[in-house]
């Protein structure tokens, strides 16, 4: 094992994370205008699903990249730590399929 200090999976693409958490959190405040504004109930259930579905984008990207970073080195590196990493990610993974 390395001293080196851990980096999370998502670090290469920090910056496209954080630039779609800012479109959705955009459609969020659009939401709260449109309710506001009284729009349409429908408009507004199509823009909370449209923003959900975005959430969820974010969440399989992040996903997808502890899998393949963090879970992966825990179980290149065994034991004890690569089962917390894969009971993590299973309940990780259970949480969001309930949502």
């Amino acid at each position: 094992m390395t001293d080196a200090p851990h980096t999370h999976g998502y670090i290469e693409s920090k910056d496209r994370v954080l630039a779609r958490l800012r479109r959705i959190e955009g459609q969020v405040r659009g939401i709260h205008r449109m309710v506001d504004e009284e729009k349409y109930c429908i408009d507004i259930l199509t823009q909370v699903s449209a923003t959900t579905k975005a959430l969820e984008s974010v969440a399989l990207g992040l996903l997808d990249d502890h899998l393949s970073h963090c879970v992966a080195d825990a179980v290149r590196e065994g034991g004890q730590v690569a089962d917390e990493k894969l009971t993590e990610a299973s309940d990780a993974i259970a949480r969001l399929v309930r949502s």
